[in-house]
């Protein structure tokens, strides 16, 4: 049988060589599937041996697939010497086989059609075996020699050219498996393109092997196109391309030339000087750094061209072989593999570091509202008791001291006068109290759902504050403490436009609560002046002071800073944050200056209203009649007492003070 000597290798292996032979073209059929034909000659025997039951057709295995077809032929030579074998995956050599193969079966037999069909087709001419089978092959045939099979083993024929060329496509596919195995262990790029650059280089023998990447739109300088980003020499006595910049100029010479390089072209440049002949400024570019040939493949980046993959013989022209463009063009496709992965992992990891900065953010937020949630809670929970020892106190002695005087008039006796007078003094007080507390509640929570309107007026800021300095006074006197005021303001500047009820507020809360922190014997003085537009307002005590830690908390709402001076000096809690909330109202600030055991300073800045203000009040006041009216007292003449109590609660939530008198004959005279 006249074979072609083209990828053709005989060799005489072992009997136990030759069935691993066999075994292996039926693992790779059925690791084919359904698309492969496997014919054999038991197969061909079975079907004739009664027609021609002494029908000698040799041992063969033919595999045919689209992709490859290999043909194996065995001849045994006797027990001890083993079997002689003939492996080709020769299109040509294949088809010789089948025409001899037709010559040896009965004409117009089955199987004899179908070779004949098998003539006629298009066999691929793709001389490339698959990995798979490459490796089996040297794994089976590599061993083999005289040394390791006795002197009575002899190789008849091998074809070296053949086997060499078995090892260098092994090897070639060994290091494309290298370079795929290395992208999916790793995830750092710039490891992947070093180790690919030198171990292509080495495997190529060629002198320099360089990566160029071209520069993103957004940083790309008017000339530079890109620069060399990795490199390996042969020598380092070669002159390093690494950071070199090419300018445009030198490429418009070749028209097109990144579009071409982006749909995959493969440039193999023998000489330089022969293929650049037309562009001096690139021939004395190339020569510069010693590049004689040159083979180009493109690293395309879902569809971009991300950069060059550039393999450089130094000092001779080269012929470039195919199979070495298919590497450098398949390892150009693993790195663009790898590029994209890396860019994928570098979105994925920013978008996990992003997302994990919104959670901390928002698990931050999270506690930052359970914490406010839990002293929101703390603080209900402080003022309901505040609260409730407030209001629970002078109703004690409300009730208390009205069944007292009540028990009396049952018995038909009657109380020293002087003792029913501070009875009801007491009552009057504590009715008084119980008022100012629940005024400050309503007052806090208009403020806060920002239905507080300014009555803004024309006002005396000397009269207002020594209005403030005379309901205190008493107070101050029971309390043996010096209530001074130190007003500076000259009598021309004395007329200020605020609402002059929420100013004697702000002051009343801050000398009150500067009155009940000051101790026997101690100093409390309100300090007024003027600076430009602004009015201050200061009030100063020498009374136990605050920590610096407990500042942060002083204007909160519903907030004591310390349980021993709730239990102490009682009170709700309101009266700063009121304060502050009706300075700011104002447009002002409110700052305080405290040492404990020396004092505290509280400092308002309150800026002069515009006229804009006052005629906006003023229309209010017009549009409502109740709205910020001032404090009056009203006689209340009713027998009835059920009509008289639903008056007066009426009458006292509108800020009125109520006298109820029960006998109309004598009210003239006691009004």
């Amino acid at each position: 049988m006249n074979l072609s000597q083209a990828f053709i290798l005989r060799r005489t292996v072992s009997a136990t060589a030759y069935e691993d032979l066999c075994s292996l073209w039926k693992q790779l059929a059925n690791r084919v599937g359904e698309e492969a034909d496997l014919i054999t000659h038991e197969t061909i025997l079975t079907q004739i041996s009664n027609n021609n039951p002494n029908l000698d057709i040799g041992q063969f295995n033919l595999l045919l697939t689209s992709d490859f077809k290999v043909l194996l032929l065995g001849e045994l030579l006797d027990a001890n010497l083993g079997y002689q074998i003939t492996l080709t995956w020769d299109n040509q050599a294949i088809q010789e086989f089948i025409v001899q193969l037709r010559k040896k079966l009965p004409p117009l037999s089955k199987i004899d059609n179908y070779l004949t069909s098998l003539l006629g087709c298009q066999f691929s001419a793709e001389t490339h075996l698959p990995t798979f089978l490459i490796a089996r092959l040297l794994d089976i045939l590599a061993p083999v020699s005289s040394e390791s099979l006795g002197e009575t083993f002899t190789s008849l024929a091998i074809c070296q050219p053949v086997e060499n060329a078995l090892r260098h496509q092994i090897a070639q596919e060994r290091l494309l498996n290298q370079v795929i195995a290395q992208i999916r262990q790793s995830l750092e790029v710039s490891v992947i393109l070093e180790t690919a650059v030198r171990e292509v280089r080495n495997f190529l023998q060629v002198d320099r092997l360089v990566i160029y990447q071209f520069a993103d739109e957004h940083r790309k300088s008017p000339k530079s196109i890109g620069r060399v980003t990795y490199e390996s020499r042969i020598s380092l006595h070669l002159p390093s391309l690494l950071n070199l910049t090419a300018e445009d100029d030198c490429f418009t010479q070749i028209p097109h030339y990144q579009e071409k390089y982006r749909r995959g072209l493969i440039i193999a440049v023998e000489d330089v000087e022969t293929a650049y002949s037309s562009s001096f400024c690139l021939v004395d570019f190339l020569q510069q750094y010693w590049i004689r040939a040159k083979l180009i493949a493109p690293i395309v980046v879902k569809g971009n061209l991300w950069g060059l993959l550039i393999a450089h013989q130094c000092f001779q022209r080269r012929h470039w072989f195919e199979n070495e463009k298919n590497l450098l063009g398949q390892i150009g496709e693993h790195l663009a593999i790898a590029i994209y992965q890396a860019q994928l992992y570098t979105q994925v990891q920013e978008q996990k570091n992003s997302f994990e900065q919104r959670v901390i953010e928002r698990t931050q937020e999270l506690r930052d509202t359970l914490l406010a949630a839990q002293s929101a809670s703390q603080s209900k929970s402080e003022f309901l008791s505040n609260m409730s020892h407030e209001l629970r106190t002078p109703l004690t002695c409300v009730i208390g001291l009205s069944g007292t005087l009540l028990h009396w008039s049952d018995e038909n006796q009657s109380l020293p006068q002087e003792k029913q007078r501070q009875y009801l003094q007491t009552i009057q007080e504590s009715g008084k109290h119980l008022l100012e507390v629940i005024n400050d509640i309503l007052e806090f929570s208009q403020l806060e759902a920002g239905k507080s309107v300014l009555a803004i007026q024309e006002l005396s800021l000397k009269q207002t504050c020594q209005s403030v300095i005379d309901l205190l006074k008493e107070i101050a006197k029971r309390r043996d403490i010096n209530l001074a005021l130190d007003f500076r303001v000259d009598k021309t500047k004395e007329k200020f436009l605020a609402d002059p009820e929420r100013l004697q507020q702000i002051l009343y809360h801050l000398l009150s609560n500067a009155l009940k922190f000051t101790p026997a014997q101690g100093t409390v003085i309100l300090r007024v002046w003027r600076e430009g537009n602004q009015a201050i307002l200061q009030v100063e005590d020498s009374g136990i002071g605050i920590s610096p830690e407990h500042l942060p908390r002083l204007f909160e709402s519903f907030q004591q800073l310390e349980h021993s001076r709730q239990r102490t000096y009682g009170g709700t809690g309101l009266g700063l944050a009121l304060t502050q909330q009706l300075v700011e109202l104002h447009g002002g600030t409110i700052e305080v200056d405290s040492s404990i055991g020396e004092g505290s300073i509280f400092t308002i800045r309150l800026p002069n209203q515009s006229q804009r203000h006052v005629k906006s009040a003023l229309v209010n006041l017009e549009n409502e009649e109740t709205s910020h009216q001032p404090k009056r007292s009203i006689v209340l003449v009713e027998q009835d007492e059920e009509i008289a109590t639903l008056i007066c609660e009426l009458l006292t939530a509108a800020n009125y003070q109520i006298i109820w008198l029960i006998d109309s004959a004598t009210a003239f005279k006691q009004i």
